[in-house]
């Protein structure tokens, strides 16, 4: 038997378990799906008990996505369905759907135009799951919470109806004032003003020279919803866990468990979430996405992280559902 001094130490790569495996007499299998983008039709949903959906579950959180998504969820055989939401659930967001219709630009149109009394409620829309958020729920015995928070790793800035994109490895409010501070845009030239026309507002960083004039630009720091800086937003977020949890599931991951993004070359894990569930949590499963790139299954030793995403980074849901087994706790 190997020692380990610390859990942290252990990062082991799980492969997952094939769908025709016997479910071990006295578990309850869990189906863990996360990322789906309203793009469910073609998931091939294997047999399980609970149905764990990690959010992201439409592409901006329209009552109609929602709605289309409660549909396909009803017809799903599993005893339990619950459900968080992601960063792409916009309107289940109440302070950035406040933030966004006071903007005097519109960066998701579609999602701009709705009527406060359409998504007040949205969701009571998902009539068949248990929906969580900050909250928990005990089924079959198992003690479940679900928070639909992760970090921001951009630094959103916007120039006119334009958007953007500084990537940045660590991003809180006070750096975000300093990054403000610090850059200068060319403005009234023919090669700013081409530039900006070659910006999509949900497109790609594009590079700007920088020069000595200063625009009047506002820092977005909750550039999609459930967005928080790093640092005490977060944390406090995390502190609302209650120890002696089971399976905790979050939209993003922690720091270091399935959360390498290759084109940026850095992991966008939360060290703060990491810290929560190691060393004070410490749930048997952490479920998760948020990060296309990072599906599939880790373990430290003691906690199974699942980066369920269904979509792939292209947004095509080629990714299988990720099974796993648990001990069905006694007297459930």
């Amino acid at each position: 038997m190997l020692c380990y001094s610390s859990v942290e130490q252990i990062k082991l790569r799980v492969d997952p378990i094939p769908y025709d495996t016997p479910k071990p007499a006295g578990h309850t299998r869990f189906v863990c799906v996360s990322d789906t983008h309203s793009r469910t039709d073609g998931i091939q949903m294997p047999y399980g008990d609970i149905l764990l959906h990690t959010g992201d579950f439409t592409e901006l959180g329209l009552p109609s996505e929602v709605k289309k998504f409660n549909d396909w969820l009803g017809n799903l055989p599993y005893e339990y369905k619950i459900v968080i939401a992601g960063n792409h659930e916009l309107t289940f967001d109440k302070e950035f759907m406040a933030d966004l219709v006071k903007q005097d630009y519109y960066r998701f149109p579609s999602v701009s135009k709705l009527k406060p009394e359409d998504f007040d409620n949205v969701q009571s829309l998902l009539t068949n799951s248990i929906y969580l958020q900050d909250s928990e729920v005990t089924v079959k015995g198992f003690r479940i919470y679900g928070a639909p928070w992760a970090r921001t790793w951009t630094l959103m800035i916007l120039v006119g109806a334009f958007q953007l994109r500084i990537f940045c490895d660590s991003v809180t409010e006070d750096g975000a004032r300093e990054a403000m501070a610090a850059v200068n845009w060319y403005i009234g030239s023919v090669a700013l003003k081409e530039s900006l026309a070659k910006i999509h507002p949900l497109g790609e960083h594009t590079p700007f020279r920088v020069v000595q004039y200063k625009l009047q630009m506002t820092p977005w720091f909750n550039g999609w919803g459930f967005n928080l800086p790093r640092g005490q937003s977060l944390l406090d977020k995390w502190n609302l866990i209650p120890e002696g949890i089971d399976i905790l599931m979050t939209h993003g991951p922690p720091l270091g468990f399935r959360d390498w993004v290759p084109k940026e070359l850095q992991r966008v894990g939360c060290v703060e979430l990491l810290n929560t569930v190691q060393r004070r949590v410490r749930p048997k499963l952490h479920v998760f996405g948020g990060i296309h790139e990072g599906y599939g299954i880790m373990t430290d030793g003691y906690t199974t992280y699942i980066n369920a995403s269904t979509c792939t980074v292209s947004f095509q849901p080629t990714n299988p559902p990720i099974i796993f087994d648990l001990p069905t706790p006694q007297g459930s």
